[in-house]
């Protein structure tokens, strides 16, 4: 009895002894895939921002496209739709030469000091230098990362584009996004999002979580300077000029809705529960925005319109696009319904009283709709009134905020309006008036959008 009880033992320690053995051999070689698995992509992350960066380049090909295609008269519409696909090709190409490395290169950045690096970054990955398979953003691939904020640039021109429809010249257009793309729009991302030591996010400390100051905003005020420096289309005081096709503008409105969630919720970069809320309140300010542009509408002139509800949806996404990473639902509901009126307000009244002939109303939703976002986020933001909480008060905040606000508008101003003047003097900006009568799809492009026999 005793020797079995012995025996018994040994096995015993025998089976620990192994145990302990594999556990060992476990760790050691654990190790090395414990550290391999830290430096790799979060696969969550990863998958949700490749989902994202389709939505959002859906959101200029065909969606942005297909609505302001739908907008302008019927001898012009093929002009827009090549004006984005053009767009969408040329600025990609220059996104990888030097447009992702002005934007997010942040060598000799430091947080609190403002230097020549709050403002532009530097030229260290050009030609997209030093980014490879394994290289990382945070959790995800910066390849990943390097053709999400590739569609925020592509997008960005393509709005202005709607100020000058069916007058500008395609060679001047392309020439004019080219140089606006490199000397205002990948600044003004580099001071908004490159992190410690940038102007916006970090010395001045304004939120804009997906856009409010570095699309809208920007391409709202230079839609405006380049919509008066053109000129009005002939004939646009005496001669009605009603869309060709409301059928593509809601069907393109649609499409924008849809894209959106990965323009704003992608902007977390992650898939948690930052990207959901930014998601909820996309939702809920676009819609809220439809409905007031169409009962204001309703109200004023009789009869609720189909171009109404639609211009009002993308209203409230762009007046939400600043404050998704930091509003709650009731701060979205305000939001919509202000930037529903005050859009509405701005491309009616405003555009009529001034005189200026903004032909897709890209300052009057963009412009007008970013600086409503990026203001309302310095008060929503709050955690009192449903937001992520500010870390200085409310009125420190929305001051940070209208600052901002000002700077985008002098800098993009100020420098779309030189550069306008340089393609003028190379090219010149606008069709002769023979080519305009004619339409842009004949005289740029020898090509019809529709039969019109």
């Amino acid at each position: 009895m005793q020797q079995r009880c012995a025996s018994t033992s040994a096995k015993k320690r025998s089976g620990y002894t192994r145990i302990g053995t594999l556990i060992v051999v476990l760790l050691i070689c654990g190790v090395p895939s414990l550290a391999m698995a830290q430096d790799a992509p979060d696969s969550g992350d990863t998958a949700w921002m490749l989902t994202s960066t389709a939505l959002v380049l859906f959101m200029t090909i065909p969606g942005l496209a297909l609505f302001y295609g739908g907008l302008v008269r019927v001898q012009n519409v093929l002009s827009v739709l090549m004006q984005c696909f053009a767009l969408t090709g040329l600025i990609t190409i220059l996104w990888v030469i030097c447009g992702y490395s002005l934007a997010f290169n942040t060598a000799g950045m430091e947080a609190g000091q403002i230097t020549l690096t709050s403002f532009v970054g530097g030229l260290g990955t050009m030609f997209l230098r030093g980014v490879g398979v394994d290289t990382l953003s945070g959790t995800i691939p910066e390849t990943v990362f390097i053709t999400f904020q590739l569609t925020f640039a592509i997008i960005t021109p393509a709005l202005i584009a709607g100020a000058f429809a069916e007058r500008m010249k395609f060679s001047a257009m392309l020439i004019f996004s080219v140089l606006w793309s490199i000397i205002v729009y990948a600044p003004l991302c580099h001071m908004a999002w490159s992190g410690d030591g940038s102007l916006f996010g970090d010395i001045i400390g304004a939120l804009d979580f997906a856009g409010g100051t570095v699309v809208h905003i920007n391409a709202g005020i230079a839609a405006l300077v380049a919509a008066i420096l053109v000129g009005k289309r002939i004939g646009y005081q005496t001669t009605a000029m009603p869309p060709h096709s409301l059928t593509l503008t809601v069907v393109g409105a649609s499409m924008l809705w849809v894209g959106w969630f990965g323009f704003n919720a992608g902007s977390a970069v992650a898939a948690d529960g930052a990207a959901g809320m930014a998601m909820l309140v996309t939702q809920i300010s676009t819609a809220t925005a439809a409905v007031a542009w169409m009962f204001v509408e309703w109200v004023k002139h009789g009869k609720p319109s189909a171009l109404g509800i639609v211009t009002g949806a993308v209203a409230g996404l762009v007046a939400i696009t600043p404050a998704s990473g930091s509003v709650g639902p009731i701060g979205a509901l305000v939001i919509g319904v202000v930037s529903g009126v005050v859009c509405f307000w701005g491309a009616t009244t405003l555009k009529s009283q001034l005189g200026y002939d903004d032909s897709l109303d890209a300052f009057g939703v963009h412009g007008i709709g970013g600086i409503v976002g990026a203001l309302l986020t310095g008060v929503f933001a709050a955690a009192g009134l449903g937001g992520v909480g500010l870390d200085k008060s409310m009125g420190m905040q929305v001051w940070a905020q209208f600052l901002s606000i000002v700077i985008t508008l002098v800098w993009s101003g100020v420098l779309s309006f030189i550069i306008l003047k340089i393609v003028d003097a190379i090219v010149g900006l606008r069709v002769e008036e023979d080519e305009e009568r004619m339409g842009l799809d004949l005289s740029q492009h020898n090509e019809r959008g529709y039969n019109l026999s």
